[in-house]
């Protein structure tokens, strides 16, 4: 362990780099030395500031209870809040800049607990100490700006390592939601975990089932967003390696046992990865941004291939109809992991039409197939154009470029379709209310059902036109009696 009073000592380049610390903490620094109180920022903004990566909330940690922090502030701070309080953390915004200011602490998780047990701690080692890895075990006091390092973060920081503070086993004992950090730094970060902290991962993977699911999707949705180009890729890999998936998304290791019916992959695991690299290399292309369905759809658009598997006579393997049992599995998953209804909806939507466009073939869709690609996607439809795109992860070159080249003449077809028939809003060419005047009957099932008629006749042929549509629904009518 470095000794934290060498560390006063703080060379000037690295004073340099802390200078980009908002004055606002600076003062923020002075009233608490004021009040008689120590305050620093600490973690993440710090290891950010040596990255050179913009920082937006401050962290910051100090020996003051959330009480006393909350009397000092008073009259400081613009607006305050105290939902965190109980954890020993008081939020804070001054002008522009948001801090959360919590109290030097140790946490433990009991065995049986999904929460962890915050105790305070005396001084600022004490709360080091305690923090997940070393980059995130640095602060620089306030407003001094003298850096404390006492377990080597700096160190870490420049080789790109992960390593823990204190034992590896201990800290994922702690709070086991810090394997899922692990890997979420190795996708937005580049880092590695060192062996010992690796081994750790997998030997304590299994306490993972006392964290609550909104805890665990909430770090998996940061992981699936993190802004490297293929990042989140190398942060799966690293949960699947270490058997951390197994417990909260299983779906994705059971994939490494799968081989692609077309022989193209060595496993429909790394085909998976594959395609999610993919469809975030894309998503620029249709103006997307850290898109978390597409991610979603893209990782889990193949999960239904172990329940679907069957061996054909010709010895090889098929997933018959994987499409619409990954779309239930994927549903099930992400309302165990607590993502919101309105995502679930849209990537099992995503993962049930992911195969639709291989019925295209090399251009033979009429237009009715067209329309019913895109109604069918309805506002998915540049997500699915993403995720169709990624899912072609051939090494035959010949064959990505074919598939590309039908890809390109469907999303010509839609274009076209599209400035002729206003396909973005497909609806028949009668309304409820005029089939309702027309039919003279009040509203009710027949009313949909002639609806839905007058739909598939636009679907399949285009525009009828409000004269012929009328005849359509009398001929109908007729039909029913």
């Amino acid at each position: 362990m470095h000794d934290p009073v060498a560390d006063n000592h703080t060379p000037p380049v690295l004073k340099a780099l802390l200078a980009a610390i908002p004055r606002a903490a600076d003062e923020l620094g002075r009233l608490f030395a004021r009040h008689g109180h120590e305050l620093s920022l600490v973690g993440g903004p710090v290891r950010d500031l040596f990255l050179q990566r913009p920082v937006s909330d401050l962290d910051l940690t100090t020996d003051a209870h959330p009480e006393r922090v909350i009397e000092i502030i008073s009259g400081w701070a613009d607006a305050t809040w105290t939902v965190g309080i109980a954890y020993g953390t008081v939020g804070l915004r001054k002008d522009a800049t948001i801090f959360e200011i919590t109290t030097y602490r140790s946490e433990r998780y009991d065995r049986e607990s999904r929460k962890p047990a915050v105790n305070y701690g005396k001084s600022l080692i004490d709360d080091l100490v305690r923090r997940d890895f070393t980059v995130n075990a640095m602060a620089a006091t306030l407003p001094g700006h003298d850096l404390a390092d006492p377990f080597g973060g700096l160190a870490d920081l420049a080789r790109k390592v992960l390593r823990t503070p204190g034992a590896p086993a201990d800290s994922f004992d702690d709070d086991p939601l810090r394997i899922l950090r692990a890997a979420r730094f190795t996708a937005e970060l580049g880092f590695t975990p060192v062996p010992e902290t690796e081994d750790a991962m997998a030997r304590i993977a299994p306490r993972l089932e006392i964290v609550s699911a909104e805890r665990i999707g909430a770090e998996f949705t940061k992981l699936l967003l993190a802004i490297r180009d293929g990042g989140p890729s190398a942060g799966l890999d690293l949960l699947t390696r270490t058997g951390a998936a197994e417990h909260f998304l299983p779906e994705l290791p059971r994939l490494r046992l799968e081989v692609d019916e077309h022989h193209r992959h060595k496993d429909v695991y790394r085909h998976s990865l594959t395609v999610l690299d993919q469809a975030i290399a894309l998503e620029s292309r249709y103006g997307l941004d850290r898109d978390l369905r597409l991610r979603l759809a893209a990782l889990l658009h193949d999960i239904g291939k172990p329940k679907t598997r069957s061996l054909l006579p010709d010895g090889r393997v098929a997933f018959h109809h994987h499409d619409l049992v990954g779309a239930k599995l994927a549903k099930a998953r992400l309302r165990a992991l607590r993502f919101p209804a309105d995502v679930t909806a849209d990537v099992a939507k995503l993962i049930e039409l992911h195969l639709r466009f291989h019925g295209f073939g090399s251009g033979e869709w009429t237009d009715s197939a067209v329309r019913r690609y895109v109604t069918d996607a309805g506002p998915l439809l540049t997500r699915l154009h993403a995720l169709t795109r990624a899912d072609c992860t051939t090494r035959n070159r010949a064959k990505a470029q074919r598939l590309a080249r039908n890809y390109n003449e469907l999303e010509a077809r839609i274009t076209a379709l599209a400035q002729q028939e206003e396909l973005a809003a497909i609806r028949p060419d009668l309304d409820g209310h005029e089939i309702m005047r027309l039919l003279g009957i009040p509203q009710g099932p027949l009313v949909g059902k002639a609806y839905k008629h007058l739909l598939e006749l636009r679907l399949e042929h285009g525009p009828l036109g409000h004269d012929q549509a009328v005849q359509e629904l009398m001929r109908w009518v007729e039909g029913q009696k």
